[in-house]
């Protein structure tokens, strides 16, 4: 099963890891040390995850600062939430900021706007169907 986690930190664990691919890259050109155009050419393609990473970094910077914080209500600690569902950073509990998705199943895909609406019309016709039956 995938490892629950927040989407930014997601996202700087995929600009880490474009840093380390950056550096193998980079130190596979070390064994190329005889024939300089191919060490240079390591070094050059080693460099651009390196750079790229440095894009997502400063990208995922900007994003934080526009996210809604909020209190998660099983750990108590303060949270960013990107989108409508999310994860919380500290204690992994499924948290939402839609009052209508409230106690409905976790899914990451409530973040896409037309599944969301679609999980909504779902939960407004099972609560008018609830309420028929009574």
């Amino acid at each position: 099963m995938k490892k629950k986690s927040n989407k930014i930190q997601r996202i700087r664990g995929f600009a880490l890891a474009l840093v380390f691919i950056g550096m193998g890259i980079m130190y596979l050109g070390v064994f190329f040390r005889e024939y300089q155009i191919i060490f240079s050419l390591f070094l050059i393609v080693g460099l651009l995850p390196i750079l790229l990473s440095f894009v997502i970094y400063f990208w995922v910077g900007m994003i934080s600062t526009r996210t809604v914080t909020v209190q998660c209500p099983n750990c108590e600690k303060y949270t960013k939430i990107l989108g409508h569902v999310d994860f919380c950073q500290h204690c992994k509990e499924p948290l939402t900021i839609d009052k209508e998705l409230e106690g409905k199943d976790f899914s990451l895909d409530y973040n896409v706007d037309h599944r969301r609406n679609e999980a909504i019309e779902e939960i407004k016709k099972e609560s008018a169907e609830n309420n028929q039956t009574k």
